[in-house]
């Protein structure tokens, strides 16, 4: 271990303090007011809970990693500043080769940077939220593994289904009714997937009730709501990433941490949009796009700016683009609505 391990009284006072998180043991690094390295030590995660109220108030960095959020918590309770940072920003500060101390230390670095970026501290009910939504979105994606295996089972002996999740349960049900060119042991079977699939419908139905609980007992979760395309998944979800949205200083900003603008490549002054950068939270950038799609046709129809603005894209763009630019809009459109703090207004939004 190194010759810094120990801390003496006499040393300057730690200033910024750098985890690297673990499963079980964790690295620490701390630096004083100067940018030196003073300490460096190997805890667990209850005695780093311990170390930290010795110390003086000071900034505690962590990459936003699973468990940070929770420890970020409990370390702030002991009046400590805590910034968390992505780890993808930690990177470039990693000097040499990589060690859980090196780690530490960049890290600690990283959070004196006076550019950095940091991701807000959850709290509880927003780690509530975001595992209810994580847990449907499993259930989700099982349906659908289920639907397309018994539609490939099923036209594997000859039967075409129609598309369409309600169309196939209910032709689904009319041939285990009747008597299906099927043998006796792929009956069984599909009854069995049948009756998985209902269990899995009536799981995720108990999810989207809880949802729509909360979407009615939250202000700000009924405001989002009624932003056509936003409904009950997506307040909830812009709720469990980014809370109030005060992390976030415009509503570009937003769009740009959910991916949904233009990358860059560009040189010599000369400028060079690509695709979206499809960066930050996946999921919730999907749900947007879902529900940017299910709303630009009611939208577009409408004699308003916003429906001017729609029609002339389609003319020049692939509908899939146009889908993309409307879903950016709609998560400004949802930052201003919780910046504001005020009711939406369709006015605004014909005026977006």
């Amino acid at each position: 271990m190194s010759d810094l391990e120990e801390r003496t009284d006499d040393e300057a006072p730690i200033a910024v303090l750098g985890i690297d998180l673990g499963k079980n043991s964790c690295s620490l690094a701390g630096m004083d007011a100067t940018g030196a390295v003073v300490m460096r030590k190997r805890l667990t995660r209850d005695a780093i809970v311990a170390f930290a109220a010795t110390l003086p108030a000071c900034v505690i960095a962590m990459e936003a990693c699973c468990g940070a959020h929770f420890l970020g918590r409990t370390l702030a309770l002991h009046g400590h500043a805590i910034r968390l940072i992505s780890p993808e920003y930690v990177q470039p500060y990693v000097k040499a080769q990589k060690t859980d101390d090196r780690d530490a230390e960049a890290i600690a670095e990283a959070a004196t940077r006076p550019t950095m970026r940091f991701v807000s501290l959850k709290s509880e009910a927003q780690l509530d939220l975001q595992i209810l939504h994580r847990v449907r979105e499993r259930l989700v994606n099982a349906r659908t593994a289920l639907i397309n295996q018994l539609r490939a089972v099923l036209l594997e002996r000859g039967i075409v289904l129609p598309k369409g999740r309600v169309n196939l349960m209910r032709r689904l049900e009319e041939l285990m009714a009747g008597d299906p060119a099927v043998s006796a042991r792929t009956r069984t079977l599909l009854a069995d997937l049948h009756k998985e699939w209902a269990g899995l419908d009536q799981k995720i139905k108990a999810y989207d009730d809880e949802l729509a609980a909360l979407t009615r007992e939250d202000e700000q979760a009924r405001r989002l709501a009624t932003i056509p395309g936003i409904g009950v998944i997506n307040a909830t979800a812009l709720l469990a990433a980014i809370g109030d949205g005060s992390a976030f200083a415009k509503a570009r900003d937003l769009a740009a941490w959910l991916g949904l603008t233009p990358r860059q490549h560009s040189t010599g002054g000369k400028t060079k949009l690509l695709g979206i950068s499809k960066r930050g939270n996946g999921y919730l950038r999907k749900q947007l796009i879902h529900g940017a799609r299910a709303a630009m046709p009611h939208l577009a129809a409408k004699p308003n700016p916003l429906g001017t603005w729609l029609q002339t894209m389609l003319t020049r763009a692939h509908p899939n683009v146009v889908v993309v630019a409307l879903a950016a809009k709609l998560a400004r459109i949802a930052w201003a609505v919780l910046h504001t703090q005020k009711d939406f207004d369709r006015q605004a939004l014909a005026a977006a």
